[in-house]
């Protein structure tokens, strides 16, 4: 095996900012934090080259460009103890393409890591002299325990503060690390990846063998793991998809979908008894992908049984995303990424940059009582209320649901996207029914769906609310024993109250179930002398 070559510290100092508050200074403005306004990485694994350009300093990650090409280094790895030759020349003309791009991009460079494949080849050293002779690009190889490591942190840039166990599958390794309060803890590495258990030889039963006999040793290392189970990596994604068709699940996002045990026992039954290349076309899987998919079921089946999870979720954040939060000031990895990411969305697209912090004070005394996760919710679509204005009127609502539920957001559960998404779509209708996302409402119980409504009204009316920034503001009050609505309206306020912001003050009690009260305070008259 080739010596990892270790990736140089990329976070560096920083310093010490104070962090000032939900609604402080973004940090995206901050001259630290915009360095990372356009960083490009590229992994070179076992099974693919890909090349990923991040946009924006905002916490969640902006996928300014993202191609994969498919090159399978490590074929045949275990045999030879070579690189595979056509792979080679693939990769190669892959990394000089993604060069060119970053040129074009004007990226200063790229950070360009390799796993596997390229550490475990006898030829490994050749190629990077050559990538570096033919492209100008360096290649740094890392470890198995390094690369858990990094596969580790981009799942904390999605979920700051988790904890669990990460699994990271690729070509010709799996990884394994544990994580909790938002640091990585044990890591260990494996060669339970598709490409090297195709060369075991004695068919299923002696490679099944081999994958129980390699996941107890993993147990033994890392100790007992019953939290969550975070899967990085494409094999998994590609069963993730599948799971979904086979449930008709009804929100195609694959990151933050939730499996069970069970339900991994009855996809890979389902995998089993069904037509490979049919399967394939109907989940969109490429064919090289599906190829290694039954492989992968046989690991993720003894991970599942060995580990025992309480429950299973998909990271589509890995090495990657990792490599960006390496490179990630310290008070901006501190940030939730999903209140960055809508200020961000904010400062760039809303009418008036700054409103949803003011919108979401004057309707914030109808959700005190919420939980601070849910809370956190209605922060994030104060944000993003105005940010998709330049929509056609007709499909704005429909627009903005299909914006929440869909985006690359960090830190959403797949229920909060659907409840950010009705709240947004109430932003700028009364009405949810007809719609086409319908089937997507059954992921939220129907007392989130109110909620939900009641936020899309507070926002549509307190937009009706715009005032200077000197402006004396007025108040609601929300009072639910009595369910009563109070608005106070100032003196700077009574002439933006007109019939149309009447009407959603009124519909925003029906949906409280409340009835509201109005009370006009006048300006003091002035003495005369």
């Amino acid at each position: 095996m080739n010596q990892a070559t270790e990736l140089p510290d990329l976070a560096g100092a920083q310093g010490d900012h104070p962090d000032v508050g939900l609604f402080g200074r973004p940090l995206f403005q901050d001259p630290s934090a915009r360095a990372l306004s356009r960083v490009g990485v590229v992994d070179v694994g076992s099974n693919s080259v890909r090349l990923v350009v991040f946009d924006g300093a905002a916490r969640s990650p902006a996928y300014f460009y993202n191609e994969k090409i498919m090159c399978a280094l490590g074929a045949g790895l275990s045999e030879s103890g070579r690189l595979n030759p056509e792979g080679r020349v693939r990769a190669l003309n892959a990394l000089r393409r993604f060069q060119h791009l970053a040129q074009g991009m004007g990226l200063p460079e790229l950070t360009v890591v390799a796993t596997a494949a390229v550490r475990d080849a006898e030829d490994g050293p050749a190629f990077r002299e050559e990538v570096l002779r033919e492209t100008g690009l360096r290649i740094w190889v890392i470890d198995g325990e390094e690369e858990a490591r990094l596969s580790a942190q981009g799942v904390l840039l999605g979920w700051p503060g988790s904890y669990g166990l990460v699994c990271d599958i690729g070509g010709s390794s799996m990884e394994l690390a544990e994580i909790s309060g938002g640091r990585v803890g044990r890591r260990v590495t494996s060669s339970l990846g598709p490409l090297k258990l195709l060369e075991i030889r004695g068919g299923k039963r002696a490679r099944k063998a081999h994958i129980k006999e390699t996941m107890l040793q993993l147990q033994e290392k890392m100790g007992p793991q019953r939290d969550r189970l975070f899967l990085v990596g494409g094999s998994w994604r590609a069963i993730a998809r599948i799971d979904m068709y086979r449930r008709g699940y009804p929100l195609h996002v694959l990151h933050e979908y939730r499996m069970t045990a069970r339900s991994v026992s009855a996809t890979v039954q389902f995998i089993e008894g069904s037509d490979l290349d049919e399967l394939r076309g109907a989940c969109g899987i490429s064919s090289a992908r599906m190829s290694l998919v039954p492989l992968a079921t046989e690991v993720l089946s003894r991970l599942v049984k060995t580990f025992r999870p309480k429950d299973i979720a998909i990271s589509s954040y890995g090495i990657r995303e990792g490599m960006l939060y390496e490179q990630m000031p310290q008070r901006l990895r501190d940030r939730d990424p999903l209140i960055e990411a809508c200020r961000f969305a904010e400062a760039k697209d809303a009418r008036m940059p700054g409103f949803g912090k003011l919108l979401y004070a004057f309707i914030h005394p109808l959700f005190r009582s919420m939980p601070e996760q849910r809370r956190r919710l209605v922060k994030a679509a104060c944000l993003l209320h105005d940010v998709s204005w330049r929509a056609h009127p007709d499909y704005r609502a429909e627009t903005c649901f299909d914006n929440a539920t869909r985006a690359n957001l960090g830190g959403l559960k797949h229920s909060e996207r659907v409840f950010l998404g009705l709240a947004l779509l109430h932003r700028y209708s009364n009405k949810r029914e007809g719609t086409r996302f319908e089937s997507l409402y059954e992921l939220i119980d129907e007392k989130s769906q109110l909620e939900a409504e009641v936020l899309g009204k507070a926002m549509r009316f307190g937009a009706m609310l715009w005032m200077t920034a000197d402006a004396e503001r007025g108040t609601l009050k929300w009072f639910p024993k009595k369910k009563e609505l109070h608005l106070r309206l100032t003196p700077d306020m009574v002439p933006l109250f007109g019939e149309v912001a009447e009407a959603r003050l009124m519909s925003l009690g029906s949906s409280l179930g409340a009835d509201v009260k109005i009370k006009r305070l006048r300006r003091p008259a002035q003495r005369s002398i």
